[in-house]
């Protein structure tokens, strides 16, 4: 028994040690979760879906400790979407290089010496041919983008591209276009064509956009943004960090996109890829780190819409880009290119879903700022443009 007792006494004096100071330990994390001690982060976290964000509320959300703010995005992130899920999309440059506007970030601009050189529109068989191998890679979005500041005198490739739409539709994906600038008559037959999205970023802040942009103001930027959404087509738009703004205009950014009468369906956030030829060749990277603020507090702001990870993904490690989901991001884009810019392998996103434990999102029909079901076409009301592939052909013939 005193055997018991000498071996039993430590183990007692210890548990003692341990009842007295646990309490003062909790106290001490508890203090500190007074509402005065919360982050912008933690305070806008809970909110409900709102428009009326000021430019203050968005800054003091995106300087929250950087913790908190991927640990908040990611939680709203949760309320909001199967976070396992993210969407796969493709975009294809479908008339690439020859464009009249000065984006200084941009290859594609006639008024820079790169690599890239002008090219015609890309024949119908080629285009239906890509979208059809972006599905069978396990996209559910397809993006058509055209060098072209709009479709003035532009016609008869606005004619191909509506029944591209409806070709790519029939094949079970969303469809997104980004042509340039848009007016209501060419927004109302794109949605006719039964068009998911249209993209048409605003790049950057009001302030700092005449910096990047002459050719193009920012109030035509959202006048097309304005007559997609007014069509009932959903949209996509976002911007580019890197170009030598300063985090006041990442907010600014934020700010535009957050107050508009409809939130985007989709917000890209795209990580400057310096081009030599451009006025911004000598740019230095973005962190991964400035990416995560940009996604978690978009995620916060705009707690419905895809957030995508887009241009510069390619320069991040599988762990960051796993902190990018983790922050909110729920989209990304696959093949080897982003129009004229290098993207990610296929067969390494793949190894990159297996490990990370993610699954392809399915495509969503349902969409668009008119919140209708889009059309969907047969085979027997294809347009011309339409021809089976070989392998389609001969098992119909089978």
């Amino acid at each position: 028994m005193s055997a018991f007792r000498l071996i039993s006494r430590p183990l007692q004096n210890s548990r003692r040690h341990l009842s007295t100071s646990l309490p003062s330990r909790l106290a001490a994390v508890t203090q500190k979760t007074t509402p005065e001690a919360l982050s912008a982060a933690a305070l806008h976290a809970s909110g409900p879906m709102r428009n009326d964000w000021t430019r203050d509320e968005i800054q003091s959300i995106y300087d929250s400790p950087l913790m908190d703010l991927l640990y908040h995005g990611a939680k709203v992130h949760r309320e909001n979407f199967n976070p396992r899920e993210v969407q796969q999309c493709t975009l294809l440059s479908i008339k690439t290089g020859g464009c009249t506007e000065d984006c200084k970030y941009c290859p594609q601009s006639s008024r820079y010496k790169t690599s890239v050189k002008a090219q015609k529109i890309l024949d119908s068989e080629e285009i239906l041919f890509a979208a059809q191998r972006a599905k069978d890679a396990g996209s559910t979005r397809f993006c058509m983008g055209a060098a072209w500041r709009d479709l003035a005198g532009r016609k008869s490739n606005f004619n191909k591209i509506l029944d591209h739409v409806k070709v790519i539709r029939s094949m079970g994906m969303e469809v997104c276009c980004t042509l340039g600038m848009l007016d209501e008559e060419q927004a109302k037959a794109l949605k006719n064509a039964g068009l998911t999205a249209y993209n048409h970023n605003l790049d950057t802040s009001r302030e700092f956009y005449p910096k990047i942009i002459t050719t193009r103001t920012y109030d035509e930027r959202l006048k097309t943004i304005d007559n997609a959404q007014n069509a009932g087509i959903s949209v996509c738009s976002g911007g580019i960090i890197g170009l030598g703004e300063k985090g006041e205009d990442r907010v600014g950014l934020l700010h535009t996109l957050s107050t508009l009468k409809q939130h985007p369906e989709s917000v890209p956030v795209n990580a400057l890829l310096a081009v030599e030829g451009t006025p911004l060749e000598k740019q230095e990277p973005v962190s991964v780190f400035e990416m995560i603020r940009m996604i978690a507090t978009a995620r916060i702001i705009m707690p419905k819409s895809m957030v995508r990870l887009s241009a510069g993904r390619v320069r991040f490690s599988v762990p960051e880009q796993a902190m990018c989901f983790m922050a909110g991001a729920n989209s990304i884009f696959t093949g080897d290119k982003l129009l004229t810019t290098p993207n990610n392998e296929f067969s390494d996103d793949k190894k990159m879903f297996d490990l990370l434990g993610l699954v392809p999102k399915p495509p969503n029909f349902a969409q668009g700022s008119d919140k209708k079901q889009v059309p969907v076409y047969h085979q027997s009301q294809m347009p011309k443009c339409f021809k089976p592939r070989k392998d389609d052909a001969a098992s119909e013939s089978a």
